[in-house]
């Protein structure tokens, strides 16, 4: 059985929190909430095309997003039934589905993945007049670290202690995308995190209104990274990814994995799976995010067994499925 909000939560949260991007045809649509992240990230708009893939491909469901704190917060309402499917980073997923790190001792071990549909670059931001030139400058500042319950905090804990910083070395403040970046506009903080798919709409305000700089990570910075969380991957931010940025920026990516519970229906998860890659360029007209919402990058990079459905359909196409991946 699909799980779903129950229709008290609905009513309370609807006004707030749950946002339709379009409604199916048919009157007795059965509705799947996706649980995406705050408005001034991609999981957002990227949830939005998905639904809209849904209510135009995938019969009998329409869908709606759900604006959460991104993927720790998500992990949780698939694994309780309040979202259908949600969005999350692989570091996250990971840990949840074994029951490490951040999930020690609350191991969600019926997560599954229907695929990993781009990579969340790294992008620690400051003004470029504020001195702050490393990762190591940001000691004794007040930092953003990203929303409480996100993987953008949950990676930048991983990034900062891999390489001797922790909360006790600066201010940190627990601020979702909008808010960090009217921030660092205010001089309320000196910089602050964002794992996210380049280029967020939140950063690119800022830019707009302020000149901004990305602070890289070192070859060293990134391999003590690597070592303490295996899902980070290297990654280039190019050159004028957002106004005033003149060279390319080296960071660290994750993918994000897009998760349902182990109890989905089957076939419900196949067209799912089905529409989202065969409709692709539905996706990539909300966000250029999804051009990298393909079969390889998703074989490449999800941790975590895929759920049957989306499973029956890689194998279809002749993916070349790792044995991890296999439930």
């Amino acid at each position: 059985m699909t799980r779903h909000i129950g229709s008290g939560l609905k009513a309370l949260i609807a006004p707030m929190a749950i946002v339709a991007f379009g409604i199916g045809s048919a009157a007795q649509a059965q509705e799947l909430s996706i649980a995406t992240g705050g408005t001034g990230g991609v999981y957002y708009p990227y949830g939005g095309g998905l639904a809209e893939v849904i209510n135009n491909h995938v019969d009998g469901y329409s869908a709606s997003v759900e604006v959460t704190g991104a993927s720790v917060e998500n992990m949780a309402l698939v694994q309780r039934g309040d979202s259908d499917i949600a969005i999350a980073l692989a570091d996250t997923v990971y840990q949840a589905f074994t029951g490490t790190g951040a999930f020690d001792g609350r191991q969600i071990g019926e997560a599954r993945a229907l695929a990993s549909i781009y990579p969340n670059a790294v992008q620690l931001v400051t003004l470029a007049d504020s001195g702050i030139t490393s990762m190591q400058d940001l000691r004794g500042q007040r930092v953003s670290v990203g929303a409480p319950g996100s993987g953008t905090e949950l990676s930048a804990q991983i990034i900062l202690a891999a390489n001797g910083i922790t909360y006790d070395d600066f201010d940190a403040q627990r601020l979702n995308f909008n808010e960090t970046a009217d921030a660092i506009r205010d001089g309320d903080i000196v910089a602050g995190f964002w794992s996210v798919g380049p280029p967020t709409s939140s950063i690119m305000n800022l830019a707009a209104t302020r000149e901004i700089a990305i602070i890289g990570l070192s070859a060293d910075e990134i391999a003590n990274a690597r070592a303490a969380e295996p899902t980070f991957a290297p990654f280039t931010l190019r050159e004028g990814l957002y106004d005033g940025m003149a060279a390319a920026v080296q960071t660290i990516s994750t993918p994000n994995v897009l998760i349902v519970h182990a109890d989905m229906d089957e076939e419900l998860a196949y067209n799912i799976t089905k529409a989202m890659y065969e409709n692709v360029a539905e996706l990539i007209a909300i966000h250029p995010a999804a051009n990298d919402t393909t079969i390889d990058f998703s074989v490449a990079s999800t941790p975590i067994p895929f759920h049957p459905g989306a499973l029956r359909y890689l194998e279809e196409v002749g993916a070349a499925v790792q044995d991890h991946q296999r439930p």
